[in-house]
């Protein structure tokens, strides 16, 4: 039972890929304001900043 699966076989020849800086592009995030999906690259710079003050709720911690 040592045989990979496709899947598992992809995800390692996958894992060994190594890019560039130059290679790499951009992520775009996206969140829910006011029952809206919007980019956060379009918030003005206010609410960029509070974007990048939120913190993530974690249950253990309570």
């Amino acid at each position: 039972m040592n045989a990979l699966s496709s899947v598992e076989s992809t995800a390692l020849a996958a894992a060994d890929v190594q890019l560039l800086d130059t290679e790499r592009q951009p992520c775009e995030v996206w969140t829910r304001v006011m029952g809206y999906h919007r980019p956060v690259a379009s918030f003005n710079v206010g609410k960029q900043g509070e974007h990048n003050e939120r913190q993530f709720f974690c249950e253990q911690s309570c």
